[in-house]
């Protein structure tokens, strides 16, 4: 049986291992029920890979099909936009990426205001507040960002059958 120990980097501390600003919401929801992440957001690989053809595979099928793919009457082919897929080739897998390193760091971080007494004992109950209330707006603009019906489409094409 293989028991959890903590990273060597991350010193060892009283504080809850629960705070994050990429857990709870409703992408991290989609993320679970779909398989393409765990408990602490690993399988990052699948999300990019399945992010990036969600972005980019259906353009290019209507590219094709509008015969706007490689030339036309169009001023730049879909194939020849550059700009196009560095934002979607590129940019949204480093976004991606980037969700796993702010959630991995931002604990460590944190705790380090505490460990260097940069909130004093007495400030600490409006710190432990402020915390939780970061956590729950970053819950809540994932819910209430217009995404919740999109989501539930979504969850309810990723598992057939469900209600």
């Amino acid at each position: 049986m293989r028991t959890s120990t903590p990273a060597a980097h991350e010193p060892r501390s009283s504080e809850p291992p629960d705070f994050s600003l990429v857990l709870g919401g409703g992408l991290y929801q989609l993320w679970r029920r779909t398989r393409l992440a765990g408990d602490t957001l690993q399988l990052t690989h699948r999300r990019i890979v399945v992010l990036t053809l969600i972005a980019w595979v259906p353009l290019l099928a209507l590219s094709v099909a509008e015969g706007h793919a490689w030339g036309g009457n169009v001023a730049l082919p879909f194939l020849f936009d550059v700009e196009m897929h560095v934002r979607l080739l590129l940019a949204l897998p480093l976004l991606v990426a980037a969700e796993l390193v702010v959630h991995r760091r931002m604990r460590p971080v944190v705790r380090q205001f505490v460990d260097r007494d940069l909130v004093p004992a007495a400030g600490r109950p409006q710190f432990d507040a402020a915390k939780a209330s970061a956590m729950s707006v970053a819950t809540a603009i994932a819910s209430s960002s217009g995404s919740g019906p999109f989501l539930s489409l979504l969850d309810s094409v990723s598992r057939p059958g469900a209600p």
